[in-house]
């Protein structure tokens, strides 16, 4: 497993508007990609990441996208 001199952990939730209307409105992909795209530009790399199912206002659910970011320095 490579190491990693610096780690950052980066949070993507599901958009509350939609989950509330339509019961589920899914991750915000292009929003992920682009951050995900800002991150590597500055030299981090995706280590790990997770899904999580989390409740909403007690009868919905929301997915959020918990990613781990590593880089080393040179």
């Amino acid at each position: 497993m490579a190491k990693y001199d610096e780690y950052k952990v980066i949070h993507v939730v599901e958009g509350g508007c939609g989950t509330l209307l339509l019961g589920s409105s899914g991750l915000p992909l292009k929003k992920l990609e682009s951050t995900l795209n800002q991150e590597a530009a500055d030299g981090w790399e995706l280590v790990f990441q997770v899904i999580e199912n989390k409740r909403f206002m007690l009868f919905w659910t929301r997915e959020a996208v918990i990613a781990t970011l590593g880089r080393k320095h040179g």
